[in-house]
């Protein structure tokens, strides 16, 4: 049995994380992303959140680092 062992950078940001990959889910258009067996999923459509979320998170990042110059 697989167990998770992957740990935030940031303490507190699980929360925040789930929260939007069900976000990223539904604007790519798989609904119920937070009930449904990811299992039954493509591995591209969940590669395509895990990479649409990554996009988002770096824009995030690339705007905080604007706004401290």
């Amino acid at each position: 049995m697989a167990r998770n062992t992957n740990k935030p950078a940031v303490e507190g940001a699980k929360n925040f994380l789930n929260n939007m990959k069900y976000e990223m889910a539904g604007e790519l258009g798989i609904s119920n992303y937070a009930n449904i067996d990811k299992g039954s999923l493509t591995s591209r459509q969940n590669g395509y959140i895990g990479g649409y979320m990554t996009r988002k998170l770096v824009q995030f990042a690339e705007e905080q680092l604007k706004n401290q110059q």
